[in-house]
């Protein structure tokens, strides 16, 4: 099974492959846009609407209940201290600036680790439907990307979409990018503003 969605390169599938399956490090991402459009937010709020009913899919988790599990967040990422709105205090520390860059550049590596999980996952109706197309514009509209078609090919593994610790995994991951993408539609409604400016 495979989708389809416009904006993605073989260039940023370079990106997006695990460093294992390349001769050279990974390139960085595209040139950024300006992330703070009102289609980036529109997006990044679809994105979290669909994440959030891929949580409450009951086929998807049958047999516990997603809701009650622990989340897995990308902890590779500064997504969370970075992108802090100016004047916030995190852990005690007030931050005296806001760097969008390293705002959006953090984001984008969340966003780019969840989509690496997410195409890695057995055959789903959801993810490949809902998802991951939304996680692609929500990636094409932060970044420079020419708006060509790359189609994404599913794993296709009979016994893995019933196997207890695969929903598991999951839902955890899901969980975490809930969160996460909380805080990314925070952070670009923050920049919409133009608070960090001022």
């Amino acid at each position: 099974t495979s989708v389809c969605f416009p904006g993605f390169t073989p260039a940023l599938l370079l990106l997006l492959l695990p460093p294992l399956a390349l001769a050279h490090p990974l390139g960085q991402p595209a040139t950024i846009k300006e992330p703070a459009t009102d289609s980036c937010l529109l997006y990044a709020q679809n994105l979290l609407h669909n994440i959030t009913a891929a949580l409450a899919q009951k086929d998807l988790f049958n047999g516990f209940s997603c809701s009650g599990k622990n989340m897995e967040l990308n902890d590779e990422t500064r997504t969370a201290a970075v992108c802090a709105p100016k004047g916030s205090t995190c852990s005690g520390r007030t931050d005296s600036k806001f760097d969008q860059d390293s705002c959006v550049t953090e984001i984008g590596k969340d966003l780019t680790h969840y989509y690496r999980f997410f195409t890695a996952q057995p055959n789903n109706i959801f993810l490949s439907e809902k998802v991951l197309p939304g996680l692609g514009e929500l990636m094409t509209y932060i970044f420079l990307l020419p708006t060509e078609l790359m189609c994404v090919s599913f794993k296709a593994a009979a016994d893995a979409a019933s196997s207890y610790d695969k929903r598991l995994k999951l839902c955890k991951v899901l969980r975490g990018f809930q969160v996460r993408l909380i805080t990314i539609n925070r952070a670009l409604g923050y920049m919409k503003s133009g608070e960090h400016m001022k």
